[in-house]
């Protein structure tokens, strides 16, 4: 997993809350492999009009946020069901970052998983940024995950928190298997004196 410490990029206001994993990736799509590009399903159906034409008002649909890899979103992001299409559509969409006033649990934990930060900030703050971002010519924005802090387009920082895990996880690009492996020579060990201690066992 690619580790995260420094993220310089382009930041996106997203207007809505209660954003569930069917509207971040629609269970039709569920079926598709990964290799088809989950890219192209993230925010399928609301980036679009009843119509199923592109919806221009929707952020990410407009030039000055289209190469977005960090987001500032509503409350409760991410509810709703488990999948984890939701995080590869927006880690394949170039997305590592993400904050919002709270999230899905389930959907924290797999973007913790799958190298996606994510992190609380409050509503006034999300909106501040939100219209700064706005006005802002690139609206680019500086995520320092060792410091825990957001420079904003206009200088400005912005202190966020992590849990200690959480941050040793990112900086180092740890997922579970990564984590299992920091014991590989404890284990061997164990398994090494199991075969001594009960021989019949491998017979």
């Amino acid at each position: 997993m690619e580790p995260l410490i420094q993220l310089n990029a382009i930041a996106a206001p997203l207007r809505l809350a209660n954003v569930n994993t069917d509207q971040l990736f629609p269970a039709r799509f569920i079926k598709k492999p990964r290799a088809v590009g989950y890219a192209q399903y993230l925010f399928h159906d609301i980036r679009r009009t009843d119509a199923g034409n592109i919806n221009t008002d929707f952020s990410l649909n407009q030039r000055k946020f289209e190469t977005a890899k960090i987001l500032f979103a509503g409350a409760n992001f991410g509810s709703g069901s488990s999948r984890e299409g939701a995080v590869y559509a927006l880690y394949d969409s170039g997305f590592r970052a993400v904050f919002a006033p709270s999230f899905g649990e389930i959907f924290a934990a797999n973007c913790l998983k799958n190298g996606v930060l994510t992190a609380r900030l409050e509503q006034e703050t999300i909106l501040s940024i939100q219209e700064g971002l706005d006005h802002a010519q690139p609206p680019q924005v500086s995520v320092n995950v060792d410091q825990e802090s957001i420079t904003l387009p206009s200088g400005e920082v912005v202190d966020f928190d992590l849990d200690p895990f959480q941050k040793r996880c990112l900086m180092n690009g740890l997922n579970e298997i990564d984590l299992s492996l920091e014991f590989n020579d404890a284990i061997t060990a164990f398994e090494d004196n199991h075969r001594k201690t009960f021989p019949w066992t491998m017979l």
